[in-house]
């Protein structure tokens, strides 16, 4: 037996699947194998050269050196520029929290509301960090259930039914990862007003896939709500929006009552974020946007080729997602369970994607599929995973 063991609480840590699957993916294309990858939810676009340009000449400036924790100020300014262009929003510059990446952000709002005794409220099937977070901090996880025939949205009656005097947090995120689905923002409107009874519970709102909408909608974010600023925290960043996952540059706003906490668990977790990552940030925000609404449209019409594809194949049936780039599509008619066909598809049809259950309990009877890839890809994958249903 080791001698040596994490704490208790350490055993509660999940995991993103989606990452076992590409680590697989890449070794059956390692011995050979034709893959397409359509599990990891990643744009297969490249960010775009001004940003790139930007970064080059930070460095060649010498931008090799520690940054505010909290992030360079002029990149704070633009970040709160950019919300008020786009939102109709003010927002305090000294709010703004930059961080390597947006996990850290509910990363640290979980970690600051979540305790033993305390309930947090999160969407399932949903971004699996969520509730493994909730369970490392020993607050109890109380799953927000999303259902297909409401286009994967939460019920906002049902919703505050959940909260009590114990709930401290309510995570929320639209347009959604996995399921694609967007609140509107009468059921925003209900539960806002529902929840003030409830002062106590803070609200996460991810909109890291603000940009990412279909259909003329337009994004509405939580940010516009002033009645619940100060127990607010959004999160956003570039890896969606610019294709610059790899750069890892997120940011968070937070309430004054919060602040303080989540930059001292920055300093003490990885002391800023990459300098000459925040001036192509600047770049990103303030440059063109034209190529962001080309790899929209692009995603579009990935869109309106898979769902059509996943409809017509024997057990499956797929509703057209509202925003992001992942279908979610329904296989209960076909037999097989989530993880089954996840299994299957990438081993004997070379097709990566991810069972729902990865994403909760709740996501038993669905498969996540991302259009991040190219349209000839995704048309090879889907006549593979057609191949599969056809032989059985």
């Amino acid at each position: 037996m080791d001698k040596i063991r994490p704490t208790k609480k350490a055993m509660n840590l999940g995991t993103e699947t989606a990452f076992a699957v590409l680590a697989r993916a890449e070794t059956l294309a390692a011995e050979g194998k034709s893959i397409i990858n359509l599990g990891i939810g990643q744009p297969d676009f490249k960010t775009p050269q001004h940003i790139v340009t930007k970064a080059q000449q930070a460095l060649a400036d010498g931008a090799h050196g520690y940054t505010p924790a909290s992030g360079i100020p002029a990149l704070r300014e633009a970040v709160v520029a950019d919300l008020a262009k786009r939102h109709a929003v003010n927002v305090d510059p000294s709010l703004v929290l930059i961080t390597p990446g947006a996990k850290p952000i509910m990363f640290f709002a979980i970690m600051l509301m979540g305790e033993p005794g305390a309930e947090i409220l999160y969407p399932n099937p949903g971004f699996p960090i969520y509730e493994s977070m909730i369970r490392y901090t020993g607050a109890k996880a109380i799953p927000i259930e999303l259902k297909e025939e409401s286009g994967f949205s939460f019920d906002p009656v049902k919703l505050l039914e959940q909260v009590n005097e114990n709930t401290r947090l309510i995570i929320l995120n639209s347009p959604a990862n996995p399921t694609g689905g967007v609140t509107p923002k009468k059921d925003f409107d209900t539960l806002i007003n529902g929840l003030k009874q409830y002062p106590n519970a803070a609200i996460l709102s991810d909109e890291i896939y603000s940009r990412i909408l279909y259909d003329e909608r337009k994004h509405f974010s939580l940010l516009n709500y002033e009645e619940i600023r100060d127990r607010l925290i959004v999160i956003d960043g570039w890896s969606k929006t610019y294709a610059m996952t790899g750069w890892r540059l997120g940011y968070g706003i937070w309430p004054p009552a919060l602040y303080e906490y989540a930059e001292r668990l920055a300093v003490n977790s990885y002391s800023c974020p990459n300098a000459a990552a925040q001036y192509a940030g600047i770049a990103a925000l303030e440059g063109p946007q034209k190529e962001v609404f080309e790899m929209v449209r692009a995603f579009d019409e990935r869109r309106n080729v898979i769902t059509k594809a996943l409809n017509s194949m024997p057990g499956i049936s797929c509703i057209k997602p509202a925003g992001a780039f992942y279908a979610f599509p329904n296989i209960k008619e076909t037999g097989y369970s989530s993880q089954n066909l996840q299994e299957r598809l990438l081993e004997e049809k070379g097709v990566a994607v991810v069972a729902g259950t990865a994403f909760g309990k709740l996501g038993e009877g669905y498969l996540r599929i991302s259009y991040a890839n190219s349209l000839e890809n995704i048309q090879r994958a889907m006549e593979r995973i057609q191949d599969l249903l056809e032989e059985n």
